[in-house]
């Protein structure tokens, strides 16, 4: 048969420019919400509200203040006796004819989600890993049974099992605190960190381990040292999607929180302002909830990249 039948078709300039256009489109649909999101936290609370919306609009940070902060409303009597303001937040706070009463719950809340989210993604892709990896290379009994019950977890909405897990959790003494959620939330995700760890580990060869056991290796030290590093890939990748489901989880942490493990989901909707809702408040905390998921992201991109696209041409 001659090379020509195994000639590979070249996209056309058209076909590209089209391509190329249909992603930057993608790409502004996507991040346009986002950009507002930033846009409003830096605007007043009736910039924010105000129709039609404003693009332009003079900067302030009195939403990231109100968010940070706890505040009174003051008489103008009040006001006026009051020492000349000492920071430049508290000057803002005067504008509005309040004073800070303290610091608000948002630091709080901030710091469960980071404790809860990233300690049950650790345990998820931990626990994930060693599964994916016996149920690869050994023969489990009723393997593709176990398999198919793992991923039958993930198949009901949180919703269906929210009052056992609730009624559960209370007498366990589990409910509002930090080591509860992160079992919850460890045991939603290892179903997804088994099945996407099998396929990548699946991909390594057996040869690697085989070759560095007759050298001497332990089973595990041919684990820790072959199988791991060339299932970097797929642990990076699984530990994204773990983090952003419990990350951005409303329902269990809504149910099962309300003070001491209070993540920021259920938090930052709350925020009340004069006549209602903070705008600008509730911008600036979704804006900085943002960001730990996107540092995480950006370190492992080439990870997530190389990991969504690894195993969909198997050798």
């Amino acid at each position: 048969m001659s090379n020509s039948a195994f000639s590979v078709v070249e996209p056309s300039g058209r076909s590209k420019k089209l391509a190329a256009a249909v992603v930057i489109l993608y790409g502004i649909v996507t991040i346009a919400p986002l950009i507002w999101i930033l846009m409003t936290s830096f605007k007043s609370p009736s910039d924010a509200i105000a129709y039609p919306p404003k693009v332009t609009f003079e900067a302030s940070l009195e939403g990231y203040v109100n968010l940070f902060t706890n505040r009174s409303r003051q008489t103008d009597e009040h006001m006026a006796q009051l020492p000349p303001p000492s920071t430049w937040y508290d000057e803002i706070v005067r504008e509005q004819n309040m004073v800070i009463t303290g610091p608000s719950r948002f630091l709080g809340r901030y710091t469960n989600s980071m404790i809860i989210g990233f300690g049950s993604t650790f345990l998820a892709v931990f626990l994930g890993t060693l599964a994916a990896y016996g149920f690869s290379r050994f023969k489990v009994p009723l393997k593709d049974d176990l398999l198919f019950f793992i991923l039958s977890t993930r198949m009901m909405p949180p919703i269906a099992v929210a009052i056992p897990i609730y009624l559960m959790y209370r007498q366990l003494g589990l409910s509002d605190t930090h080591l509860g959620m992160i079992i919850l939330y460890t045991a939603v995700n290892v179903s997804l960190s088994v099945w996407l760890l099998k396929g990548f580990i699946d991909e390594i060869p057996r040869e690697y381990e085989e070759a560095a056991m007759i050298d001497g290796y332990s089973r595990f030290q041919a684990f820790i040292k072959v199988v791991l590093p060339q299932a970097a890939t797929g642990i990076a990748s699984t530990a994204i999607f773990c983090l952003v489901f419990a990350w951005n989880e409303y329902a269990f942490a809504l149910l099962l929180t309300s003070g001491n493990a209070q993540t920021a989901p259920p938090f930052i909707p709350i925020i009340i302002g004069e006549g209602g809702l903070d705008w600008p408040a509730v911008a600036a905390g979704t804006s900085l909830f943002l960001i730990p998921i996107v540092v995480f992201t950006v370190v492992l991109r080439k990870h997530l990249l190389r990991g969504i696209t690894f195993g969909a041409v198997r050798k």
